[in-house]
């Protein structure tokens, strides 16, 4: 007997690649596993399309580009991530994974209250969790967080150079009084 799997559209985070540069094409393959909305920013539209990739939109400057059919285009003087991010909140995209170079929320914190996102990059995934966020972790996992206000965890252990090691196979909690704690993992 066969199993079909029925996504339903937008049910998957948009994938939105900003900057692609050596990112594991293992890695990309399970994050565009489901199919989901890509966007590319232009200047990354060429590698995509050597990749064999599908893009269903392009932001950029450049409307002449030689594009793959049926891939829409939408005009921005450039492609930064809060351009994106509207986009896809116009859209009613709920979520985004956004491969770019930096894993800075600065310009986009302001967004999480209507779209998850998720930010990668070559090393590290980043993500805001909210208080009392908990994720099963095994031993040995590493944490980096930023830390902008007190927090409490549990099953974590701050090492001297700021990184936070989880103890014991097991959750990780963390408990904060700001809106969000942006954390990052490594790949």
């Amino acid at each position: 007997m066969s199993s079909h799997h029925i996504v339903r559209e937008k049910q998957e985070p948009a994938l939105y690649i900003h900057h692609l540069g050596n990112f594991d094409e293992e890695f990309l393959g399970q994050l565009l596993e489901w199919s989901p909305t890509l966007i590319v920013a232009a200047s990354e539209y060429e590698k995509a399309i050597s990749l064999g990739l599908k893009v269903d939109v392009v932001i950029g400057p450049d409307e002449q580009m030689q594009q793959q059919e049926n891939t829409k285009w939408i005009f921005s003087s450039r492609a930064n991530l809060q351009t994106v991010v509207k986009y896809l909140i116009a859209e009613k995209y709920p979520a985004v994974n956004i491969i770019s170079k930096e894993n800075r929320f600065d310009d986009l914190a302001e967004f999480l209250p209507e779209i998850n996102i998720v930010l990668f990059t070559e090393t590290e995934k980043s993500y805001a969790v909210k208080p009392g966020f908990s994720v099963w972790k095994p031993a040995g996992s590493i944490f980096h967080i930023d830390i902008i206000s007190y927090f409490e965890t549990s099953n974590l252990k701050q090492e001297e150079n700021g990184d936070f090691v989880v103890l014991n196979d097991g959750f990780v909690s963390f408990n904060f009084s700001t809106d969000y704690l942006f954390l990052s993992e490594l790949l």
